[in-house]
């Protein structure tokens, strides 16, 4: 069972407020999957979390590092927000070989992957899936599809 919420962005405050929202839901341990094509806004939500949770430090994809690791903070507790970006990953046996699966079972943290449909094998379930889709002749429009995949 899934449940699906679909939201419209206009424009890039837009997104950060959905990813704001989003935020409402997430606990400790959660993992979510990020899909869409390049400039569709998996970053900017990412950023968006990041700000509602007080990361003081810049949130840039990690397209060439794999990942990054951020601090965030929840009434005062102190937690990893944990950031991978599979774009230049080739195939799972590379994603295995560099920790991936060790990588999302990293304690009090809560781990976010764009280009995630590289790696749906391998994220366990309970997860999120959040799909971001283009709109034809609006640039700044977004479709945002966030399911709970359980």
């Amino acid at each position: 069972m899934t449940t699906k919420k679909i939201f419209h962005s206009h424009s890039e405050e837009e997104t950060i407020s959905i990813a704001h929202n989003f935020c409402n839901d997430l606990s400790i341990g959660d993992i979510v999957a990020l899909i869409g094509e390049l400039g569709s806004g998996k970053t900017l939500f990412i950023r968006g979390v990041c700000s509602y949770f007080k990361v003081d430090e810049l949130v840039t994809s990690p397209t060439f590092t794999i990942m990054n690791q951020y601090t965030g903070y929840y009434k005062d507790n102190e937690f990893n927000i944990i950031h991978i970006d599979l774009y230049r990953i080739k195939n799972l046996q590379e994603l295995i070989d560099l920790g991936f699966i060790e990588i999302l079972s990293t304690p009090n943290s809560i781990i976010f992957i764009e280009w995630a449909e590289k790696a749906e094998s391998l994220i366990p379930k309970p997860h999120y899936r959040i799909e971001f889709q283009n709109v034809e002749g609006d640039e700044n429009q977004r479709i945002i599809i966030i399911e709970q995949i359980v």
